[in-house]
């Protein structure tokens, strides 16, 4: 059953991501699946993208599996994966293997097909390090190469390849699109964040990476370099739609010692937990 808005605003949902933090959004989304909520616009970044995916699916849990089973296996995240692949996470068994029809997890793509909602990917084109804007459109059964575009962390994975153009993560690109959300229309903006929300992102987990990649990519490089001022900017902007009641903030209190790419089974269940509770808060903001 489907919980109708008893207002007329148009509203959106933006998950911004952040490997195994992102945990937090399945939370959030799980929640809105039990309570029959829905979005008339989604927008995704990197794991966000992927964990939008399952919402529009309505594939209640299966965010949760991913995180909580197959993200330990060797296949799915590992040196491993790193040094056969050239990418720590293994984003065609996850996106692939895994989701596809006869994967051991099909994403019910009839169903994300069949859901009114709009569907954004954010990615970053690595030749030239512009954003790049994804529509539901370029997902198709078995095809889901928009979320790995988008998940493709630099030097942690090789730029992903769509339609002969190769992508990193849009977290370099456009971190956290509620602008993107208030320019194409929606006045009711609900915002998840995986990091705490009052703790500014800093360049110095950026600059090694950023150094490596010159070589090949300079401009994603610049992107990336400049990422923690382009995230601290788009948090700010997010903050002050806040004040003005057009957006609601979902963040984490406590990252459980999670990091993008590290994790532990309970720190994922807790922050699994704190994102289904952070959920309560979003029908009185839509309804307002």
């Amino acid at each position: 059953m489907t919980q109708q808005h008893t207002t007329t605003h148009r509203t959106a949902l933006v998950d911004v991501g952040g490997g195994f933090r992102a945990i937090f959004g399945c939370g959030v989304m799980d929640h809105l699946l039990d309570h029959g909520i829905d979005f008339d616009h989604c927008y995704g970044v990197s794991a966000g993208a992927a964990n939008l995916t399952s919402y529009l699916a309505r594939q209640n849990g299966r965010n949760h599996t991913f995180y909580t089973q197959y993200a330990f296996r060797k296949e799915y995240a590992s040196v491993d994966s790193f040094v056969r692949h050239h990418n720590f996470a293994n984003l065609d068994y996850i996106y692939g293997t895994l989701s596809n029809h006869d994967g051991e997890n099909p994403l019910d793509y009839q169903a994300i097909a069949a859901n009114p909602a709009g569907f954004t990917v954010v990615a970053c084109d690595a030749r030239d390090g512009s954003t790049k804007y994804f529509d539901k459109s370029r997902l198709h059964q078995d095809d889901y190469d928009i979320v790995k575009a988008s998940s493709a962390v630099p030097v942690a994975c090789e730029p992903y390849v769509v339609d002969g153009v190769p992508y990193f993560d849009g977290g370099i690109a456009d971190p956290v699109p509620v602008q993107k959300a208030l320019d194409d229309g929606a006045d009711r903006v609900v915002v998840i964040l995986t990091r705490l929300k009052d703790v500014l992102r800093e360049q110095k987990k950026d600059v090694m990476p950023a150094r490596i990649l010159r070589h090949t990519y300079p401009a994603a490089a610049e992107r990336l370099l400049e990422r923690y001022r382009t995230y601290n900017d788009e948090v700010a902007l997010a903050k002050r739609y806040e004040q003005e009641g057009r957006v609601l903030i979902l963040a984490p209190e406590d990252l459980y010692g999670l990091s993008t790419l590290s994790k532990s089974y309970e720190g994922l269940e807790r922050m699994y937990r704190a994102g289904y509770a952070a959920a309560e808060a979003i029908p009185a903001f839509l309804a307002s």
